[in-house]
Formats: C-alpha cells, structure tokens, sequence
C-alpha cells in the first residue's frame, strides 16, 4: 500500500524526468493503433527500447497518464493503489483517455483495473518483461480485450539508422557481433550486457521464481547461449548439470523463455506430441548479448548468421521449425496450418558442402509442396533450378533489407 501524496510526487517526478529524446523510430510503430478498445500489450526483454517505443506512441497520442512501475519509490504499490493512481491522475491533467503503464508485471492482479477502465472506454499501452506472466493474466481478465506485440532488440535496419551506417557487408559485420541492444551500441561498453544478463536472471528468474541456487541458473543459461543453433534434450541437460528430474531443467529453460534470454526452436512434425519430446534448438534474443556473456559463442560464424536469421524471422513468425527427415533443413515457417517457407543457412556455400545444404532445402520444399527455396550466406548470391524448383543463394544482410 501507498500513500496518495506519495504516488503524487512520483507522478509528477516522472512526467519531469520522462525524456524527450523519442530514439530511432521503431519498426513496430506503425503497426500499433493506439485508438482501437483494446488494450495494448509491448513484451521484450529488458533493455530492448520498450519504454522508448512507449515513448513514441506516448507522441502520437494528445493526452495522456503515464506511470513506471520500475521506479524503486513505487515498490510498495498494490492492486488497490491503482484507485488512488487514477485520482491523482485526474487531479494532476483531466481529460484524458489513454493510459500508458511501464513494466506493469510488477504489480500482482494489475489486469483487474484494467479491464475495469477498458470497460469505461479507457485506452492502454502497457510495457513488460515476461512473456508467462503477461499471458497468464491476459488470458484471465483481458481475454479479447488485448492486443499483444513483441519488442525484440534492433534490427539490422533499425541499427543502420541508429550508428548512422550504409548497409552493406561492413555495417553488417558490426551487426553480426554487436547485436542490436540500443544502449550498447550507442556506448560500446561490454558491461552493459554483463549487468544485463546479471539482472534477468536474479531479477526476472532467481527473485520470481524463488530460485536457490542461482550460481547453477547462471551456467545452465550461459550453456544454452552459447550453443545457438544446436539440438538439445531435456534429459541431456539434466545429466550435464546434475539434476534430479527433467521438471527442473524443463523449469529453468521456461523461465528463460519467458524473460526472453533465449528461444526454443522445435522439430517440426505433425504430431503435437512428437514435436514436444524431440530435441529442440536454441537461439539466443541477440548475437552481442551472447558474445558478451560467453566466451566462445562467436567462434562458429555459421551458427551466429543462423541466430541473426532465426531472429528476423522471429519478428515477423511466431510459428517457426526447424526439419529434418532424411536431410536437414535450418527453418520452415508456418502460418496458419501450412507451411509457407524454407530456408537454409550457411555461412560459405562452396563445392564441399552445396550438395549437403541443397539437399535438405530440397527435401523441405518437396515435403511442403514448396516452388521456391532460400539458402542465406554472408555474402555469395547464386540460383538454381532442380525438378521445376527454383533456390535462391542471397546474402543475408541483403535479405535482412527487404
């Protein structure tokens, strides 16, 4: 519980301490309508510009509430305290209609005066950093009533305008081991992804879930980090950091999941069941945040152009697979219940392994009934045609353009 006059001083606190500077325009922003009856949702990880993005829908609205539950003056705000809040609100700027809330996971139950407001034709933007957390409480309360995006770090694109770069196999080196974590690009400071990375897992994962050891939670994610791209078991993990059941592992790697720290990838088939016990691939939420925290990740150029791939898809896909028969096949995308693409990656395509990565994309596109194929490299560009299918070899900076 807290006071109202407190709540007053850090509302007027925070509209004086909110920035003017509205960041690089994110590619998200026009995809948003802040005038629909639904409340909007922005999810990512921390330190990805949600608050920024916020910011910049915050411009486009006239007038507006806006509160960061982050702020450490607000830690002993409870559900209840949202009356309050909306009193001094109202005492502070009448008239408005839109409500902008940051980092809203922090208050238990805070979908209850949400959907009370939305019913009194209130409009939401609210930020937050866990992905479980948000659902859960979405599908509760707000079920048809929200609308939910995914914030991820920068894009290629987004991080061309921001170092103010042209694209190009150059700026898309930097982007290959930098990432796109706004505040590191712009300082170029290591330490900012360690503390990050420090953050997240006691903060969103040690702290919330009430883990114990977090020394273990630390490695297991700094394992799966550092092998993007590669297949791995519950079971495996188990045995490698021995743990007595497979429920703690399958915890830990959720937990990682819904901080967005990284992404599962599983086996496509058509049975749900089948998909849920193969092994699946991992994939990190950004290259430079792993190379930061690990000290071999970049070694393997190969897997760090896949996890650049995985991401772009990511952002545009939330149905993504990788394929494997008798060959192999990186990603296939599904929409809806058909599988609309396949692509390959491979950091060199030459005669040593051509046959091996056509192979596999060949045998995607055939399964999916599939005409046309991608195969993305750092920098080659080829085409070829096998049995009426046509393959197309691009670089991936190029294909990150589009």
């Amino acid at each position: 519980m807290i006071l109202k006059n407190t709540l007053k001083k850090i509302v007027k606190s925070q509209k004086t301490e909110l920035s003017l500077d509205y960041g690089i325009k994110r590619e998200l922003l026009n995809k948003i309508d802040t005038k629909i009856p639904h409340a909007i949702i922005l999810a990512g990880i921390r330190r990805c510009g949600k608050s920024t993005l916020l910011k910049q829908l915050m411009k486009k609205t006239n007038k507006c509430y806006y509160f960061n539950f982050e702020d450490p003056r607000a830690l002993k705000f409870e559900v209840n305290d949202f009356e309050k809040l909306d009193e001094v609100f109202k005492e502070e700027n009448k008239g408005c209609n839109h409500y902008f809330f940051d980092e809203i996971q922090n208050i238990s139950n805070w979908e209850i005066f949400v959907r009370h407001m939305l019913d009194k034709k209130r409009k939401f933007v609210i930020t937050g950093s866990n992905a479980s957390l948000l659902s859960r409480e979405l599908g509760t309360k707000l079920t048809g009533r929200h609308l939910r995006y995914e914030l991820f770090p920068f894009s290629y694109k987004e991080m061309l305008k921001l170092v103010k770069k042209e694209p190009g196999i150059k700026s898309f080196e930097t982007y290959l081991n930098e990432g796109g974590f706004p505040e590191y690009l712009r300082y170029k400071k290591i330490e900012i992804l360690q503390e990050l990375f420090n953050n997240i897992i006691e903060r969103d994962i040690v702290v919330r879930y009430n883990l114990r050891d977090s020394k273990l939670v630390k490695e297991i994610a700094i394992f799966l980090l550092t092998n993007i791209g590669k297949e791995f078991s519950y079971n495996s993990l188990k045995k490698m950091f021995d743990l007595g059941s497979t429920n703690s592992i399958t915890s830990y790697v959720s937990y990682f999941e819904n901080s967005y720290l990284l992404f599962t990838v599983p086996k496509f088939d058509y049975s749900l069941k089948k998909q849920l016990v193969n092994p699946k691939k991992v994939y990190s939420i950004d290259t430079g945040f792993s190379n930061a925290n690990s000290a071999s990740f970049s070694l393997d150029k190969g897997r760090v152009l896949e996890n650049i791939v995985f991401l772009q898809l990511r952002r545009k896909n939330k149905q993504i697979y990788y394929f494997r028969e008798e060959k192999e096949c990186d990603f296939v995308v599904k929409e809806r219940e058909k599988i609309i693409e396949a692509v390959q990656v491979c950091y060199k395509l030459d005669e040593s392994n051509k046959e091996r990565e056509l192979a596999g994309l060949f045998e995607a596109m055939n399964k999916f009934h599939l005409k046309e194929g991608l195969i993305l490299t750092y920098d080659q560009i080829d085409e070829f045609k096998i049995k009426g299918k046509k393959i197309i070899v691009m670089p991936t900076w190029k294909w990150l353009l589009e």
